[in-house]
């Protein structure tokens, strides 16, 4: 496979950008955290993009969309599937890099309409969104480098295949104490086990009344 690699992170915009919460937020349950990102994927003849959303608590991958643009249509798409998947409660953080399109009008804004708050990695830091750096790496290695693929339909079987059926659901992650994402969302079900939830972030201001980075808020110097 060809190493050479595209830029799926576009973060010279002008969109608000959102603090880290994730770094000081304690998960205990899922749906508490969600970490998104991007990467490209390349085909025999093309580049193609996977937009993916994890559980934090449980790693579980309960969104994806694999398309080839990298408008915001594509991450928003992975959204909706994982939105529509887990109903998630108001108080979820939502943790991104700072790419235009999680910053994106659109893409906030369906994530206000669901109670959720946003995060993001700092300038120059990428390992803070380390679990999903993980996953992608995860998913190359044992998926998508394992072979050539010719066209996008193809491809998007096998990671269908490979999300659902192995590394939801079968794959072991040391993370974990060696148990799949299904095992220990399986174990929160049992009676007695549930941690209790704790909502994340419902007293922080929604996206009409954070500053743009580098003005002071209203009313400070």
């Amino acid at each position: 496979m060809n190493s050479y690699r595209r830029s799926t992170t576009d973060s010279d915009h002008d969109f608000v950008v959102y603090p880290n919460l994730a770094e000081q937020l304690m998960v205990r349950d899922v749906n508490q955290l969600w970490v998104a990102d991007i990467t490209d994927v390349r085909l025999l003849r093309e580049f193609v993009y996977l937009a993916v959303v994890l559980d934090a608590f449980s790693r579980r991958a309960v969104g994806w969309a694999l398309g080839r643009s990298l408008q915001t249509s594509l991450p928003l798409a992975a959204l909706e599937s994982a939105i529509h998947s887990r109903q998630p409660r108001a108080g979820l953080v939502h943790h991104s890099d700072r790419g235009s399109q999680y910053a994106s009008k659109d893409y906030v804004e369906r994530l206000e309409s669901v109670g959720a708050v946003l995060s993001m990695i700092r300038a120059g830091r990428p390992w803070e969104n380390g679990r999903c750096e993980s996953f992608l790496k995860t998913l190359k290695q044992e998926e998508i480098d394992a072979r050539p693929y010719h066209s996008l339909e193809e491809l998007e079987q096998h990671i269908a295949e490979f999300i659902e059926q192995i590394y939801n659901r079968v794959r072991l992650h040391s993370a974990l104490g060696y148990q799949s994402p299904a095992e220990v969302e399986n174990r929160l079900v049992q009676p007695g086990t549930v941690p209790a939830w704790l909502p994340a972030g419902l007293s922080l201001r929604r996206h009409e009344e954070v500053p743009v980075l580098g003005q002071p808020p209203e009313g400070q110097p």
